[in-house]
């Protein structure tokens, strides 16, 4: 369903009474019965999944799968699956600069993207009643799939021009990846840079930005709508080249006080965290989330502009009644200044 994504995101900021909107997908297996494997094999699957985790909870939009391997398998690289667990890239495709220049950029509908493409029109076409946000990773997050997580921190030193020619070829697809997921109906879309929060503010500024920002200018528009996710722990240092990005809105992790960060983003700007995904969602209790929910809210909701979130994607194996128990303390404390 198109909408005027401007809109919904100046309606986020003026809103008295906010709607949480947490990375909130795969705990869908749980809903669905059956495992990772299986959800992120299968379009029909994602996008019924969707559906059930709108219809049992009162989020602010629908957000597709944050799986950060689909766009590194497209490249060729190596996935290891699990029932229980997120894929995760395996190994390095390239070594040299030889490698990256025969790195060929691969069309949208390769490997699995067009599988994941194809969930988001189905469940754009089941959730009528919130935007629906398709997921991607960002430039350098996949340019650091492609060379290796560890080896891209020296070679922005050693092998610069290496890394810039990975990164246009990477920033290439994605903006494609993107205007497919735009034309099957997403509202917007999660970007993913969470190795770029690994990055001095300097080298983020060089290596993650314009790249960002490039995609950013050629995807969004009144009808989509960039959210860009970081969960490193550098994000408050680098806040002013992050949002040099001109995403429409921001997502942060819980490596930072949220608190510390909000005075740092424009007032119109809708800025989301940051609830811990794994200590609260995944391995808390309903009492404990309830605490670190409510904790953040008080801190944070004094700012007009933000939106109560999960920190980064909440684990497959997540627990619903703690999931549950997230969206009864944003009730919760919303009731409590209505009083």
């Amino acid at each position: 369903m198109k909408r005027d994504m401007r809109k919904w995101l100046e309606e986020q900021c003026t809103a008295p009474v906010k709607k949480a909107m947490p990375i909130l997908s795969f705990p869908a297996v749980q809903l669905l019965g059956i495992s990772v494997k299986e959800l992120i094999s299968d379009s029909d699957r994602q996008a019924e999944g969707m559906q059930l985790v709108a219809q049992r909870t009162d989020a602010a939009a629908a957000v597709s799968l944050m799986d950060l391997s689909v766009e590194a398998e497209c490249f060729g690289s190596t996935i290891r699956v699990s029932d229980q667990e997120v894929p995760t890239v395996t190994g390095r495709i390239v070594q040299s600069e030889e490698d990256a220049q025969a790195l060929e950029i691969p069309p949208v509908g390769s490997a699995r993207s067009g599988l994941y493409v194809d969930a988001i029109k189905k469940a754009a076409e089941l959730i009528m009643d919130r935007p629906v946000f398709a997921g991607a990773i960002g430039p350098f997050s996949l340019a650091a799939r492609l060379l290796d997580v560890t080896e891209i921190m020296v070679e922005c030193y050693d092998e610069p021009d290496m890394v810039h020619l990975v990164l246009k070829k990477a920033t290439a697809f994605l903006t494609e990846y993107c205007r497919a997921y735009r034309d099957a109906g997403a509202n917007g879309i999660v970007l993913a840079e969470p190795v770029t929060g690994l990055l001095s503010p300097a080298l983020a500024r060089e290596f993650s930005t314009p790249y960002v920002k490039r995609l950013v200018e050629a995807v969004q528009d009144d009808y989509f709508a960039v959210i860009y996710h970081n969960c490193g722990n550098n994000t408050i240092q680098m806040i002013d080249s992050i949002l040099e990005t001109g995403a429409a809105a921001y997502h942060f992790g819980n490596a930072i006080h949220m608190a510390q960060m909000l005075p740092h983003i424009p007032a119109g700007t809708v800025a989301m965290g940051n609830v811990d995904p794994a200590g609260e969602f995944c391995h808390g209790t309903p009492q404990s989330i309830r605490k670190a929910t409510l904790q953040v809210m008080e801190q944070c909701c004094s700012y007009p502009n933000f939106v109560i979130s999960s920190g980064c994607d909440i684990p497959p194996m997540s627990k619903w009644e703690n999931i549950d128990a997230f969206f009864a303390a944003v009730r919760e404390y919303y009731e409590g200044i209505a009083d």
